[in-house]
């Protein structure tokens, strides 16, 4: 009997797995990475930190609960002829990952059958045969892991069909009601359990899931669920002793639970590739390198079309890379000491110029430019700039306020100086984004209280030589950015 048991449900996954082709698939992502709504809030830190490219995983989104409405037809095999009996199921399931779910669920199965037993302690009937019938009616609790085989794929999208297997525990109650030689109906005790016996069952099997819709689909599944309990046909042979297992098949409706705004579909539906093979494909997350051509000499010519490519730096080409040579006398403008000699006054000598005695008007100019005194470049004598200390947080104390505006002053009498507003970061995260919000705060005041133009101002970080309480200012005549993105967002302070 055993062996009939496997072999029936080995047949029946066969049969399942045969009756469709193997699943075609949704071009269709399922969710956009970029949607915060779907991201449960403590695997926010993770997705923001995704979004600064500080963690190569988009966070896992929130997804969907399945409702799973079932009919089907339940045999029990055992030591007596059984016929198919009436079954009816409800489960609810939701998803650990793409491949892995779980699924709760109750049924009720009505199963019946008859047959011959002989020698049977339990109804006195040691050595003669009797007809037995039996009916049994089961309630079942359990919950299953649902193993999705096709979810993810390096070729394809989403799949429209979901192959499965099912592993499974459950307890079953089950009343029993025997006859005797076509008599009356009797509840049935064995063991002295009153007709009514409490047990265990693993389960085994597998199924498909056909996807009509994002919110509908439809199942086939067959499971065998084996039992440690020889009497749910109310009988057991003396020439066996292997215990009773149901075999059920079915149909399901299973229909996705949930806020569709604020849930994917569950994740057996999603391939867990779309987001790589997506931006390998139109990358629109990756930080890619600036393409760089090779330029040996720095003309702005590639060396694949350079005809020149060793021009002197400097030296003035043209869209082949060649050096210029503006008035055609044979020396290339970045030597020409006159670029534009007429031609009459060619030939000319090694430094470009012609035969022709200069125009004592352009001698004049020229040695008028040569004398010419070039005005110093601007200097900055602004120093003595204070120091905001901060306690805690990042507002300004009043008598930082003060400092602040005595120092707007000395800045505003020194237009030619710009100023560095200077903080010291630790090597953490949350340091850098406490420091970045002290900088922030420092450049807001003087700008929006003193009136100050916000280019006068450099955001400057030092890599955390200095306190990192302390916010410095010093003057300079260099040039840098006056704002740089926030480093770390998700690790705003509060307040």
């Amino acid at each position: 009997m055993a062996s009939k048991k496997y072999v029936f449900l080995m047949a029946s996954l066969v049969v399942l797995f045969q009756t469709v082709s193997f699943a075609q698939t949704n071009a269709d992502w399922g969710w956009n990475w970029k949607d915060s709504s779907k991201v449960p809030a403590q695997r926010m830190p993770q997705y923001n930190e995704f979004l600064n490219n500080q963690f190569p995983y988009p966070a896992k989104p929130r997804d969907q609960w399945e409702l799973g409405i079932g009919l089907g037809v339940p045999v029990l095999t055992g030591d007596l002829n059984n016929s198919a009996g009436f079954g009816a199921t409800l489960t609810l399931r939701k998803s650990l990952s793409h491949t892995f779910s779980v699924r709760p669920y109750v049924s009720y199965y009505t199963n019946s059958g008859s047959g011959t037993g002989y020698n049977d302690p339990n109804n006195l009937l040691n050595s003669t045969s009797a007809t037995y019938a039996y009916k049994n009616n089961s309630f079942h609790v359990g919950a299953d892991l649902i193993t999705s085989l096709n979810t993810a794929s390096y070729y394809r999208g989403n799949p429209t069909v979901n192959f499965y297997l099912i592993t499974g525990l459950e307890l079953f109650s089950t009343t029993l009601t025997q006859s005797k030689n076509n008599g009356p109906y009797n509840s049935f005790t064995a063991g002295g359990n009153n007709g009514s016996m409490n047990k265990v069952g693993v389960n085994l099997g597998g199924g498909v899931a056909f996807k009509i819709s994002n919110t509908v689909n439809l199942a086939i599944e067959s499971k065998g669920t084996f039992t440690n309990n020889d009497y749910l046909d109310t009988y057991t042979s003396p020439y066996s002793n292997a215990n009773d297992a149901w075999f059920y098949s079915g149909v399901k409706l299973n229909i996705n639970l949930g806020n569709k705004a604020k849930n994917v579909q569950p994740l057996w539906w999603i391939n867990p590739n779309n987001y790589g093979y997506s931006e390998l494909n139109a990358p629109k997350h990756m930080k890619l390198p600036k393409v760089v051509l090779p330029d040996a000499d720095g003309d702005g010519v590639t060396d694949q079309f350079d005809l020149e490519p060793n021009t002197p730096a400097g030296a003035p080409v043209d869209s082949h890379g060649v050096s210029k040579d503006t008035d055609g006398d044979g020396v290339p403008d970045y030597r020409d000491k006159e670029p534009l000699t007429p031609r009459n006054c060619f030939p000319v000598n090694n430094d470009g110029v012609g035969t022709c005695p200069e125009p004592a008007c352009c001698k004049e100019l020229r040695d008028q430019i040569a004398n010419l005194k070039l005005a110093p470049a601007a200097e900055c004598s602004l120093s003595d700039l204070p120091s905001v200390n901060f306690k805690s947080g990042v507002k300004l104390s009043k008598d930082a306020e003060k400092l602040l505006a005595a120092a707007a002053t000395k800045i505003k009498a020194n237009p030619n100086c710009k100023v560095k507003v200077i903080g010291h970061p630790a090597a953490s995260k949350a340091a850098q984004q406490l420091s970045y919000e002290r900088v922030s705060a420092v450049i807001k005041y003087l700008v929006e209280k003193q009136g100050i133009a916000e280019n006068r101002f450099i955001f400057n970080y030092d890599g955390g030589t200095g306190d990192a309480s302390t916010i410095d200012l010093q003057g300079t005549t260099e040039d840098g950015p006056n704002t740089v993105p926030s480093p770390h967002p998700n690790l705003k302070t509060k307040g």
